[in-house]
């Protein structure tokens, strides 16, 4: 017995749901001398009668009934691997799981998942905060896909890629004498109380560097633990600090000013990720969703003087 070809089955499923070779011609697009050869020649090379011919109507065969009931599951298997595939277009029933650095959390990983979801309205986003020290657990024990990160991690098992650069601001309260300058310098930020985050710390070193790089080292009369913690104290008056961009990439934050630094220093975002892990579509719109974010993030800060 020849074996039956998908293209058979779509012939006899359009005879068997239109009745007539016309229909069934009309259903597939085809020519209906087209359609009346091939089921001619299938019944042939099966050596079986599918269709009982009566005043020009196809009517199953009796005994090609479990023929028949073969090729209905074989379109509900068809029919589910669309919805499936419809789904996970749609991002349905997908879970993305992913992390940022404090820093970049606050604002751009919002503006970020806004975007994702409305590509992808019925994607599950779990988003964690992580510290630096967290996330290499994270990432080799696959809790999530990739991390938002403020410095690269020196580990063989991660792949760290650059996907944005920016600048240290200096933030000072609200209707502070150094906010009527367009830029201020280090010198003016060392005659005030210095807000800011240990210098040991990864992130904290980030911030450090333009003092470094003057040759100081900066004497903090008050410290926090995550970016966050350093705007909100300065907010309310208790010093000023350095801060990277994307922590204040927002329009309105009211108690806090921003400006340029004299001594300008960069400071680089990374997509860190566990190396030969093939990540999934949606994780890698999410990082190409970040990359756009970070690159505007000075349009969210910038005021005129």
């Amino acid at each position: 017995m020849h074996e039956i070809t998908l293209r058979q089955v779509e012939m006899i499923r359009a005879v068997m749901l239109r009745g007539t070779i016309i229909g069934a011609a009309e259903h597939l697009g085809v020519s209906a001398p087209g359609v009346s050869r091939l089921i001619k020649h299938t019944e042939e090379s099966l050596g079986i009668r599918l269709f009982e011919r009566q005043a020009g109507r196809f009517i199953p065969a009796i005994e090609a009934g479990p023929v028949f009931d073969q090729i209905r599951e074989v379109y509900k298997g068809v029919e589910n691997l669309q919805t499936a595939l419809g789904s996970l277009k749609k991002g349905e029933d997908v879970r993305l799981s992913f992390a940022s650095a404090p820093s970049v959390a606050q604002f751009i990983a919002a503006r970020a998942v806004r975007s994702i979801r409305t590509k992808y309205p019925n994607l599950f986003i779990e988003l964690d905060i992580l510290k630096i020290e967290e996330t290499l657990d994270y990432l080799l024990l696959e809790r999530g896909e990739f991390v938002i990160m403020s410095s690269p991690l020196d580990n063989p098992a991660i792949e760290n890629t650059k996907i944005a650069s920016g600048e240290i601001l200096a933030i000072l309260p609200e209707g502070h004498r150094l906010a009527a300058k367009s830029e201020v310098t280090i010198d003016d930020l060392m005659q005030e109380p210095l807000v800011g985050i240990d210098p040991s710390d990864p992130y904290g070193a980030i911030l450090a560097q333009p003092f470094a790089n003057a040759g100081i080292v900066p004497h903090h009369t008050m410290r926090g633990r995550f970016a966050q913690t350093v705007v909100s104290l300065v907010r309310h008056g208790l010093g000023v600090g350095l801060i990277d961009e994307f922590s204040v990439a927002e329009v309105y934050m009211p108690g806090v000013v921003r400006r340029r630094l004299a001594e300008s220093t960069p400071i680089e975002i990374y997509a860190v990720a566990k190396r030969g892990r093939v990540i999934s579509n949606f994780a890698g719109f999410a990082i190409k969703r970040f990359r756009k974010e970070l690159s505007e993030a000075h349009v969210h800060w910038q005021i005129e003087d």
